[in-house]
């Protein structure tokens, strides 16, 4: 008998649709169900911009991971104590829970895997 908690997810790309970002208005996001199956532990979502010319300025979410892998175009970002990286499809980066970054620049066909824990973290401006 199966005594998980959590639920198998699939999310397929056809029909998919793209929803306001729940950190930033101006990106939009897929959501790809990870944060239901996994009942608030992890959540996972693809990004898009929706408009050109924003900054997120600096910040950290509280979170104890985050991941992002660029699946297409180009973002540029700021990482505390690390500086600045411009990432192109097929990067990943990691940094550690609560450090400070800044996404700076992207391209308009930039498209994120941003996987974090846990699934509805608060953003904090530094």
């Amino acid at each position: 008998m199966n005594n998980h908690s959590e639920k198998f997810c699939v999310s397929r790309a056809t029909n998919a649709t793209f929803e306001n970002d729940q950190f930033r208005t101006w990106l939009s996001a897929r959501d790809l169900g990870l944060a239901t199956a996994a009942n608030g532990a992890f959540g996972a979502q693809v990004t898009r911009a929706k408009e050109l010319g924003h900054s997120t300025g600096k910040h950290y979410h509280e979170m104890t991971f985050q991941m992002i892998y660029v699946l297409n175009g180009g973002v540029k970002f700021w990482y505390e104590d690390e500086g600045e990286f411009l990432l192109e499809k097929g990067d990943f980066v990691y940094h550690p829970p609560t450090a400070a970054h800044d996404l700076l620049d992207y391209s308009a066909d930039v498209e994120l895997l941003e996987v974090y824990s846990p699934s509805s973290p608060k953003t904090i401006d530094v």
